[in-house]
């Protein structure tokens, strides 16, 4: 043991200085006056939102993405001491003291700036030179539009930081697979795959797309696996257990406890309660649980109930009904049957008020023993003020002339006798004997003499924006005060969330008396127990909201089409100073974007002739190349591919930053091209020599133009008109000038 102690201990370290220079030049690029402007920049008026609202633990939902990204925001908020309160109403506004600025844009500046590194490693492990890896980093770094969308409060570069990441994880993990398999480092590398794709995705839903191309890049590695005979039937199902623990089942585990922080974090009731169910409703503090809590769990004859629309879209409703009655006869000329009218109310009222009697008994109170209602059960439902009976007949309704109107029956002493037994339909039962459940029962009231179906008719009603609804479409005139239609629809018809209804607000009824009953009506609901949802209850839900609830679609100034970024026909103005001439734009290199289309060109046709010459028995290349070859366009060629072509499919408004992540792809394959062009097609040293000069001037371009442009990009030195009208090469690029 102590001869040990006769040699000094050595620890050696091997350090890549391009990866320093690289990761350093790529901090300053980004970092570099992050504060400046302090002010509102173009979408942080939209993320900022969420992020004052994580700050003060209020719930929220957002249908453009999952809550990773969102999440990571509100840490540099966290990170900052933001307190959450600013107003986030107007583009340019000027930050309170109060808001971190430079906190609150360090995680995206971070994420853009080791994107630089990334892109450097990613062409050392695709085989190809460190002078390509260099130039494939440097052309990242220079990239003015991913400069300015690192620089702020946005998700773009931690979703390509991300995608990145996946990318070069996957790669380690392939390139140690033929020696190495699962050592330590293999099983790092692997793990890290899932876990940066899972991230991708969780930032936002179009990091699906690379995520789908790694495993099919995955699979069909693991299916030239299968041909290996040197592999036995063990190994194989090793490695692909291994790669399904991996690639499938972490991410997806990875995902779900993004939601899980996120419902832990939002814990407080807010504005965006009202889209979601009366159960997850009632599990945030705060709003409905104050008045749900405590309230008795089984339905019963002589309960009193509010009745909520499950559909909750575009806003949420009540069965209500009040003392006015249908017009005799509508604008059209039809005639109605002059009953009282019962809508759908988005608002709580005294009106919303029912009461579940037994047919066969006149008592609206609750029994002692309270007797339940069951699945299949037949009841009445007496409105609890006008103590009128829930009615259908076959009379047209007034906005859906194929349905039946449905009203609270008043008798008039003419041959329209009532129809007033509805059967209560559980439709999440797990039996045919489940207790009708306060919240967490889903009904439907089939009417029996019709079998008609109660729905809230939210045909067009439309979302519009994200703290902000409107109801539209099927609301009745102004002797409904529009309230929102409700009618009777035939089974026929089909099933829809807007025939189900859950009760909200319960009671046992206890005052059979009418004037004892109505102040019983009017007194909060508090009783007995309390309801949970559990955390996969929660998160289906919500995911399904996310994923189902989409803003109105509506033209913006920048919006543009997919076709329009290819060749930058389009910029967006993210920031203009009030008073001088000092501005931001996402406007990108262009001689670096003209290079990666001219690169992808370059690569498909040399690709489609070398397979043609390769059918004829004719190898241009060695083999090994021509694998290298292939495998780099499946991760660039194919990374820009499945980045971009989706959008051509999509019904969202589209911007210019939407490109980035397919763009970067794009970039990559410019040095493969140069280097493949260098060392397989100039032959002789003249033309390596000229090859090169050429490489050395049009690198030189693109750094004079990443010059020319910075005033946009970091939004100083300010310009004056002269200045900003000599950087419109583009007719359709709108640069903002200030008239004199």
């Amino acid at each position: 043991m102590l001869g040990l102690l006769k040699n000094p201990v050595v620890v050696t370290v091997k350090i890549n200085m391009n990866l320093v220079a690289l990761t350093v030049m790529g901090l300053i690029s980004r970092l570099w006056g992050l504060s400046y402007p302090r002010a509102v920049v173009f979408d942080e008026v939209y993320y900022g939102q969420f992020v004052s609202l994580y700050m003060k633990r209020i719930f929220f939902v957002d249908d453009s993405g999952p809550p990773f990204g969102h999440m990571l925001l509100a840490l540099g908020g966290y990170l900052g001491g933001f307190d959450g309160n600013f107003l986030w109403n107007r583009i340019g506004a000027e930050y309170s003291m109060n808001v971190p600025v430079w906190s609150l844009r360090l995680l995206p500046a971070l994420a853009g700036a080791l994107c630089v590194p990334l892109a450097y490693q990613i062409v050392v492990e695709l085989q190809f030179s460190h002078c390509a890896a260099l130039g494939a980093a440097l052309l990242i770094l220079l990239e003015n539009s991913l400069i300015t969308q690192s620089r702020f409060m946005l998700l773009e570069s931690i979703l390509i930081f991300f995608v990145l990441l996946a990318v070069l994880s996957y790669l380690k993990f392939y390139n140690l697979q033929r020696h190495r398999s699962f050592s330590g480092s293999w099983w790092f590398w692997l793990l890290l795959t899932g876990v940066a794709c899972s991230c991708a995705v969780g930032v936002k839903y179009v990091g699906l797309f690379t995520y789908l191309l790694l495993l099919t890049i995955a699979g069909l590695h693991f299916w030239h696996m299968i041909g290996d005979q040197n592999l036995s039937n063990v190994s194989l199902m090793c490695h692909f257990l291994a790669r399904g623990l991996a690639l499938v089942i972490i991410p997806v585990a990875v995902y779900l406890s993004f939601f899980y922080v996120h419902l832990t974090l939002l814990y407080r009731s807010g504005p965006h309660d009202q889209i979601m169910t009366s159960a997850f409703q009632a599990s945030l503090e705060g709003g409905l649980a104050r008045i749900t809590q405590g309230q008795p769990l089984e339905v019963a004859y002589g309960s009193q109930i509010t009745l909520r629309n499950v559909l909750g879209k575009p806003m949420q409703c009540w069965l209500h009904s009040h003392t006015n009655t249908y017009p005799i006869r509508y604008e059209n000329g039809r005639g109605s049957s002059h009953q009282q009218q019962v809508t759908c109310y988005p608002f709580k009222d005294v009106n919303n008020w029912w009461i579940v009697k037994d047919p066969g008994m006149q008592q609206l109170v609750v029994s002692n023993p309270p007797r339940p209602v069951r699945h299949g059960h037949i009841v009445q439902l007496v409105h609890g003020i006008t103590t009128r009976y829930l009615n259908t007949h076959d009379v047209a309704a007034p906005l859906s002339p194929h349905s039946q109107e449905v009203s609270c029956y008043i008798d008039y002493n003419i041959s329209m006798p009532a129809q007033n037994l509805w059967r209560v339909e559980i439709v999440n039962r797990e039996s045919d004997t489940d207790v009708w459940k306060t919240i967490l029962s889903e009904v439907r009231f089939v009417h029996v003499n019709t079998s008609a179906v109660l729905k809230a008719n939210w045909q067009d009603c439309k979302f519009t924006v994200i703290f902000h609804f409107q109801l539209s479409g099927a609301s009745l005139p102004e002797w409904g005060y529009r309230q929102l239609e409700v009618v009777g629809e035939k089974l026929s018809k089909g099933y829809h969330q807007s025939m189900v209804w859950n009760v909200e607000e319960h009671r046992y009824g206890k005052s059979q008396e009418q004037k004892e009953r109505e102040v019983e009506l009017h007194s909060p609901t508090q009783m007995d127990i309390s309801k949970n949802l559990s955390f996969m209850a929660k998160f289906t839900e919500l995911q399904w909201k996310i994923l189902t609830l989409k803003n109105e679609d509506t033209e913006h100034k920048y919006s543009s089409s997919a076709l329009d970024w290819i060749t930058m026909d389009t910029n967006i103005a993210y920031w203009l100073h009030p008073t001088s001439g000092a501005q931001i734009h996402l406007l990108g290199n262009v001689v670096t974007w003209a290079s990666a289309n001219i690169a992808a060109l370059l690569y498909t046709c040399l690709s489609l002739w070398y397979l043609v010459r390769r059918r004829r028995k004719i190898y241009d290349i060695p083999e090994d190349m021509w694998q290298l070859w292939v495998s780099a366009g499946g991760i660039c060629v194919g990374g820009w591919a499945v980045n971009y072509l989706p959008f051509f499919l999509m019904e969202k408004t589209l911007f210019l930053y939407h490109y980035l992540p397919a763009l970067t792809f794009q970039i990559l394959l410019i040095p493969i091209v140069l280097q493949h062009l260098g060392d397989h097609l100039c032959r002789s040293l003249l033309l390596k020599s000229m090859f090169s000069a050429l490489i050395v001037a049009w690198f030189s371009s693109v750094y004079l133009v990443y010059r020319t442009f910075s005033p946009v990009t970091y939004g100083e030195p300010s310009l004056s008109v002269t200045e900003l009208k000599d950087l419109r090469w583009k007719d359709s690029w709108n640069i903002l000038i200030r008239k004199q």
